[in-house]
């Protein structure tokens, strides 16, 4: 299903229809504030597992984030973070950022890395937010490649509906999105590191 949804106002009925698909198992593409991202439930283990599938990697190899709706919903999926690291969180989100933090036991097992952490993102797109409040907890989320050589991503969602339509359930049309990715942080260790410079200068909010 191709589904157009309005970026700063997506309506409850095509909420609720997303949000059923998700507690069913489906798997979505959606927009952010990013490129465009594919995901599901974070509780739903098979679609985890299609997504892994699609994404031609096996899941326990798969560096996969949570899309949150704000920082409350995140703490709870963390182990507690420190002040310093807090502060520029909370000074950068929503943003273009995914910030790796230490795991607590409320992160499904299949998700966490062998070093028990998680990568997190709060986008500054209204669909992906409100999907997950409606939802009421984080969806899994995972870049949109492109085959090209040139071009890593796709920014048109009917590009993306040709290509995927027989494979995921849902892709979300809230018009086109950008072609650079988040900037990864690692806030893990002692100091913040950039583990992948993407679209969001962190140095900005230090």
């Amino acid at each position: 299903m191709l589904l157009k949804v309005h970026p700063d106002n997506p309506g409850e009925r095509h909420l609720k229809i997303i949000t059923e698909c998700l507690r069913s198992g489906g798997v979505i593409i959606y927009p952010s504030d990013t490129v465009y991202g594919m995901g599901c439930d974070i509780t739903k283990i098979k679609a985890v597992d299609r997504v892994a599938q699609i994404k031609g990697i096996k899941r326990e190899k798969a560096n996969f984030s949570f899309v949150c709706s704000d920082l409350s919903q995140l703490s709870g999926y963390t182990r507690p973070i420190p002040n310093h690291t807090y502060k520029v969180m909370r000074r950068a989100l929503p943003g273009p950022f995914t910030f790796i933090l230490n795991a607590n036991n409320e992160v499904p097992h299949f998700f966490q890395s062998k070093k028990k952490t998680v990568g997190i993102r709060i986008p500054h797109h209204n669909v992906p937010v409100q999907i997950v409040e409606h939802l009421g907890n984080p969806i899994m989320t995972t870049s949109i490649h492109n085959d090209d050589e040139i071009i890593d991503y796709i920014t048109d969602p009917e590009l993306i509906y040709e290509k995927f339509h027989k494979i995921v359930d849902i892709v979300i049309d809230s018009g086109h999105c950008g072609l650079i990715p988040s900037t990864v942080v690692d806030c893990t260790g002692e100091e913040m590191t950039i583990f992948r410079q993407g679209k969001g200068i962190i140095e900005d909010y230090i």
